[in-house]
């Protein structure tokens, strides 16, 4: 299994593009499409917030209703969120504009929407963005990193990883795009994310391969602890590698999920790190934990401590704040009994043993803390079990970037 150069368009049979449809924005992209030459299985996770926008609803009905899919189409700027029967209507609309461009039925077309909740989309303008995606469809690398910056908001990096591996005896690939950057703190998945595979998988085991996959990759990141109205995670996966379809869990399944998951997760992590305002990736594990859950439990708690966000983005090693962070998590546990450590390309360093602080250097810490990727460690030393989880640092730069948003 080897990371290859690509996202969505990586795996065989797969086209995509992405134009200026001005759905919001002026002078760049912001409609995406994802195309299978042949129909695709279908799965998808989405957001557990209450309130979902139009085209989660529209997705889960075609998810769980309808065997195959043939087309994702995404815009950024309007997330088509409490819209009411109105943005219900546009996103079906949408779906059957972009079914009439490619020649299929609308029912094959799954949608995702991104930006401003409360906006409606501007149908003359999708219409025609979805008619200019459709012409510009390529399997090119660079059509599919068009469609990853598509669809980006407030993120500065597209977000794209494909992955090579042997399955059944044949070469398949997985390949995938996501955006995310605000507004991060999944329960399922990320903001948007497609991700595509030649490999053949029975729906019912692509969807219990994506739901057992995202509890350890998306599920495991935030940057500021909102859920969005609008996350939407769908893999197509067409069978063109010509693998014998995987309907059991056996080693062809296992293999899958594995390359699956170095997709996934390599793309939550590029989420994490890009947070609205970030300069810094934020990692924390906790080892030997009582089990996993708990593991889980302890490690997101302390990327989403504001404090131990403030105190990564200083370079302060302000240990009491982990600590703080772990004990609130709701997780039992002797304080008395835990290691802290903090690691970077600069070094590592213990700042807590047994409940108490260390001789460690300051100056050390800081290096060590100064760094684009900081991690975090926490032996619990109760059992086991381990996790990891991934965030960010908060600075001046988040409240700026929210404080205008809808402008």
């Amino acid at each position: 299994m080897e990371k290859i150069q690509g996202g969505v368009t990586a795996a065989k049979g797969f086209l995509a593009a992405g134009v200026e449809a001005r759905i919001k924005y002026r002078d760049r992209k912001d409609m995406a499409l994802v195309y299978s030459r042949e129909p695709a299985v279908s799965a998808g996770v989405f957001t557990t917030n209450v309130v979902k926008a139009a085209p989660v609803k529209w997705d889960r009905m075609l998810v769980k209703e309808q065997e195959y899919a043939r087309a994702v189409v995404l815009n950024s700027g309007i997330a088509n969120a409490c819209t009411g029967a109105a943005g219900m209507a546009a996103n079906e609309k949408l779906a059957k504009a972009t079914a009439e461009a490619l020649g299929i039925e609308k029912e094959q077309v799954l949608t995702a929407s991104t930006g401003v909740i409360g906006m409606q989309l501007p149908e003359e303008k999708f219409c025609a963005g979805a008619k200019a995606l459709a012409k510009a469809l390529s399997d090119t690398i660079e059509a599919g990193k068009m469609a990853a910056e598509a669809i980006m908001t407030t993120d500065t990096i597209s977000k794209e990883c494909a992955v090579r591996f042997s399955v059944g005896g044949k070469t398949a690939v997985i390949g995938g795009m996501a955006k995310g950057s605000g507004m991060i703190h999944p329960n399922m998945a990320t903001m948007l994310s497609v991700v595509t595979t030649d490999a053949a998988i029975s729906k019912e085991l692509l969807q219990k391969a994506l739901e057992a996959d995202v509890k350890k990759s998306f599920n495991r990141i935030s940057v500021d602890r909102d859920t969005s109205t609008n996350d939407t995670l769908l893999v197509l996966a067409n069978g063109l590698a010509g693998n014998a379809c995987i309907t059991e869990d056996n080693e062809d399944y296992h293999s899958f999920c594995r390359a699956l998951h170095m997709v996934t997760e390599t793309l939550a992590k590029m989420m994490a790190g890009d947070g609205e305002g970030a300069t810094k990736l934020l990692t924390a594990e906790v080892r030997n934990a009582a089990t996993e859950e708990e593991a889980q439990i302890l490690s997101k708690s302390v990327i989403t401590s504001n404090l131990v966000k403030t105190a990564v983005y200083g370079s302060d090693a302000n240990w009491g704040r982990i600590l703080c962070a772990l004990g609130y998590s709701g997780v039992d546990f002797d304080p008395e009994k835990v290691d802290l450590w903090i690691e970077s390309a600069a070094g590592r360093l213990q700042l807590v043993e047994n409940g108490m602080a260390t001789d460690y250097s300051e100056e050390t810490a800081t290096e060590i803390l100064s760094q684009k990727e900081v991690t975090v460690t926490a032996d619990m030393k109760q059992g086991e079990a381990g996790a990891v989880a991934w965030g960010c640092d908060l600075t001046y730069e988040y409240v700026k970037i929210n404080g205008d948003y809808r402008s």
